[in-house]
């Protein structure tokens, strides 16, 4: 099969204007993380399946820009005639091409790709050579790749208000206060979760996140759905209509969106958008044009007649038929509102993680009993050499994928089950250094009896959504494997145990998790924590805890959810990482400083902690009660979920290290 380079670089030169370079983004026409098969362009050209990158392509270079967490993948994935561009380290995109590339070179986009913030951004960079963006009326990527997925036409359901909590009439009045406050008559609604988290409706056309490809656009006084028909049943028609909603084709958007901008949309005008409808097959539905000229930000005089446009998670193409002018480019009020769970959603959350635990119980149990019996290990709690004999047992091997289906089967008896939040990270060895490692089972490895072994994992429940990594041994861990999983057990630690005043925000205290790794001279590429959804996606802003920038926009309030995930990775060796997922509450302290409130953590994840992991010199008195504790809790609360042996194990993983 040809490069998809080589074909890619035959379009570019013959294109009108000429390409000397194409932007080949992760994201799809809603800017997702997690996009469906038949949108990952990026991962056909380059051959890198992380989930997140871009990929750049000039007629003689090709360079993919990925973060810390998929550094070492990235080496092992990409062929030599590709350049790996480590964000953080090396220079943006948009730099390099400004640095890199002569004056007045054209670079392609599909504006449907990228956002409205990222094209503004590139814009300013490129003015320094007067170079060039250009919108593609047609995907280049989707004209070479032969083979591309079909789109799958899988129904919408609707979310029942037992789990959603909030009815749809609700978020729509709290919408259009926003509107109002705004002095905005209408909102233009890309994000998939933002869409679904709305209408209170879900689906599966994203794996892992029970999602519909769909836009919607609210004014003060309607609000539509845009979606492929052939989804809708009856039901669910007659559900958006008792709402108010009108049911529209999915490319009537680009359309109504033309009609937003002069205020004639509304659910009388009904727009078969045939001129102006998202592309089938990718790439702009405009004539190709530069981007140039379209990015001026919010009106000086704000009136009724702003359009608001969230400039993370809307496209270029739609932005770019809206009167620059008269667009409010800020972050979309749902996002959130989606990330303050209500009442309703915190105790599923909760109920979820407890089935949730008690199948990562049973999986440990069935794992242990396997390493046993299989490899000779010495098990879940003796620190002696497992003695090999799985060199004398051909017949019975346990495999990282074999081993992850077994921990999906135990999830998938659970109540409310719907499929898994994420594909596994089941890594043992070296392959656990690689932070975000996917096995494939036809080359994935075998397990070991005197190899670190960690899975992140988590399921999709109607009542919520679930995220947790655990790293054992089944052998004798050395000296170093137990000071690092005892530094990323401070750390872990540390951020749960944390109290700040109302106003702190991630990036301040991502630092916690971090200082007992620093210590030693450790550190570890990626955010500390991050948003989690009800029943939606498994990682959800708009808040963070991370050193990145960004998590300095968002401060945590009450009843949000966030991971606390430190980690520590040493490429060829082993990789450690211990998530939990938190939920942000009221503090109760002795005092008030400047009457701001303060905030802690509630943790709802349920799974011991290996106590033979653990350098006991190296942890506190207070750490050690906090493990007790926990270990106290998880016996309690697991308990009516497993049944005799399962808790005779766990009471053994839990029995209270003594002082």
């Amino acid at each position: 099969m040809e490069d998809p380079l080589d074909a890619l670089r035959s379009l570019m030169a013959s294109h009108s204007p000429v390409l000397d370079a194409l932007v080949v983004p992760s994201e799809d026409y809603h800017q997702s993380e997690y996009v469906s098969v038949r949108d990952k362009r990026r991962e056909f050209v380059s051959g890198f399946t992380g989930s997140a990158g871009l990929a750049l392509i000039t007629m003689t270079e090709a360079r993919l820009w990925t973060d810390g967490r998929y550094f070492l993948q990235a080496t092992q994935q990409l062929s030599d005639r590709w350049k790996l561009m480590r964000i953080g380290e090396d220079p943006t995109v948009e730099t390099w091409i400004a640095e890199n590339l002569p004056k007045d070179t054209t670079v392609g986009c599909d504006p449907w790709c990228v956002s409205i913030g990222t094209v503004q951004r590139w814009e300013h960079a490129f003015t320094i050579k007067q170079q060039r963006l250009v919108q593609m009326s047609t995907n280049l990527v989707d004209e070479v790749w032969a083979n591309r997925p079909p789109p799958e036409v899988e129904p919408v359901v609707d979310h029942p208000l037992e789990f959603a909590g909030c009815a749809v009439a609700d978020k729509l009045k709290d919408l259009r206060e926003n509107l109002s406050q705004e002095k905005a008559r209408g909102i233009i609604i890309t994000a998939l979760d933002e869409v679904a988290w709305l209408y209170n409706v879900r689906g599966t056309d994203v794996s892992y996140s029970p999602v519909v490809h769909a836009y919607a656009i609210v004014t003060s006084n309607s609000a539509f759905f845009y979606v492929d028909k052939k989804k809708v049943s009856s039901e669910v028609s007659s559900y958006m209509e008792e709402n108010g909603i009108e049911v529209r084709d999915y490319g009537a958007v680009s359309s109504d969106v033309v009609l937003l901008a002069s205020n004639q949309l509304n659910h009388t005008s009904a727009t078969k958008g045939t001129q102006s409808e998202v592309p089938k097959d990718g790439g702009s539905d405009s004539t190709e044009t530069n981007f140039t000229g379209n990015d001026k930000s919010v009106a000086k005089e704000k009136t009724h007649d702003l359009i608001w446009a969230d400039p993370s998670s809307c496209c270029y193409a739609l932005y770019s038929k809206l009167n620059c002018d008269q667009v409010l480019l800020q972050q979309s009020p749902l996002a959130l509102a989606k990330a303050i769970k209500n009442p309703v959603e915190l105790d599923g959350l909760r109920q979820a993680h407890i089935r949730d635990g008690a199948a990562v119980v049973q999986y440990l149990v069935w794992l242990d009993k396997q390493m046993q019996e299989i490899y000779g290990a010495s098990g879940y709690f003796l620190e002696t050499e497992g003695t090999n004999k799985r060199k004398h047992s051909e017949t019975r091997k346990l495999t990282e994928v074999t081993a992850s289906d077994k921990l999906e089967g135990f999830r998938a008896t659970k109540e409310y089950f719907k499929g898994l939040s994420f594909p596994t990270i089941s890594s043992v060895g070296p392959n656990a250094a690689i932070i975000h490692y996917a096995p494939e089972s036809k080359k994935c490895s075998e397990l070991e009896a005197d190899s670190i072994y960690l899975f992140d994992s988590g399921a999709q429940y109607l009542d919520g959504t679930t995220d947790i990594t655990r790293t054992v041994h089944f052998g004798k861990p050395s000296a170093h494997e137990k000071a690092c999983y005892t530094a990323v057990l401070q750390g872990h630690i540390a951020l749960d145990c944390a109290r700040f005043p109302n106003g702190t925000n991630g990036h301040a205290l991502d630092i916690l998790a971090r200082i007992p790794l620093w210590k030693d001279g450790l550190d570890y590429r990626h955010g500390t924590g991050h948003g989690i959804g009800s029943y939606l996606n498994v990682h959800e802003g708009p808040h963070l805890i991370s050193f990145r920038p960004q998590a300095r926009n968002v401060a945590l309030q009450a009843s949000m959810t966030v991971t606390d995930e430190p980690g520590y990775y040493e490429d060829g060796n082993f990789g450690i990482r211990l998530e939990n997922v938190l939920i942000v509450k009221e503090a109760s302290t002795k005092f008030n400083f400047g009457d701001k409130g303060y905030l802690s953590f509630e943790h709802i994840t349920w799974a011991p902690y290996q106590k033979k992991l653990m350098d006991l010199s190296r942890l506190a008195p207070e750490e050690i009660e906090w493990v007790n504790t926990y270990h106290s809790r998880c016996r309690d609360i697991l308990a009516p979920y497993l049944d005799k042996s399962e808790m005779a194990w766990l009471k053994k993983a839990t029995e209270p290290i003594s002082v």
